[in-house]
């Protein structure tokens, strides 16, 4: 039963981190990277977020960073569920197939549809996080995976390319 200021779920509307949940400290970190990410991307247009140039070989854009990061989102929380409910088997995965299979999932979607599914699988994922009073080492490894470390290791160079595509966008009105 939900409590008054409370959603079905049982977390607060406003997302604040339920007092004394065992990933206190993790939360604010993925809050803190998550909405860093988010302001620089916000710095863009919609054009800007699909040029190609953020990583070559295969060509990365804000797009398809925005797109990964929502789909190993989405994954963490179908993982923290799957503890919750006992089918969880354990992270002994293979990282780099499994963003070649979101990157081609996500592949040729406009940028609209990776903003919108990176926003909502964070939802999903943080609704899964909060309820999961459990901390276990596998949780711990899916929260530092798709959260906070996730968003540092792409923070250096979605600064840089920002601040490259906002350049370019000045050099062009010169």
């Amino acid at each position: 039963m939900s409590h008054p200021g409370q959603t079905s779920h049982g977390i607060d509307p406003e997302m604040r981190v339920p007092v004394g949940h065992p990933f206190k400290p993790e939360i604010e970190a993925e809050r803190v990277g998550w909405y860093a990410i988010t302001g620089m991307v916000r710095q863009l247009t919609p054009a800007e977020c699909e040029e190609p140039g953020y990583y070559e070989n295969p060509d990365w854009s804000i797009r398809d960073v925005i797109a990964h990061l929502g789909t190993w989102l989405a994954e963490a929380q179908v993982q923290l569920e799957r503890m919750d409910v006992g089918t969880y088997e354990g992270h002994d995965i293979d990282v780099d197939a499994m963003n070649a299979a979101f990157l081609e999932a996500m592949a040729g979607q406009p940028w609209n549809v990776a903003w919108v599914q990176a926003h909502a699988a964070r939802t999903r994922m943080l609704i899964e996080w909060y309820s999961h009073l459990a901390r276990t080492d596998e949780a711990a490894w899916w929260i530092r995976k798709s959260g906070s470390d996730h968003y540092a290791e792409h923070g250096d160079r979605l600064a840089e390319w920002t601040l490259e595509l906002i350049a370019h966008r000045a050099e062009g009105q010169a």
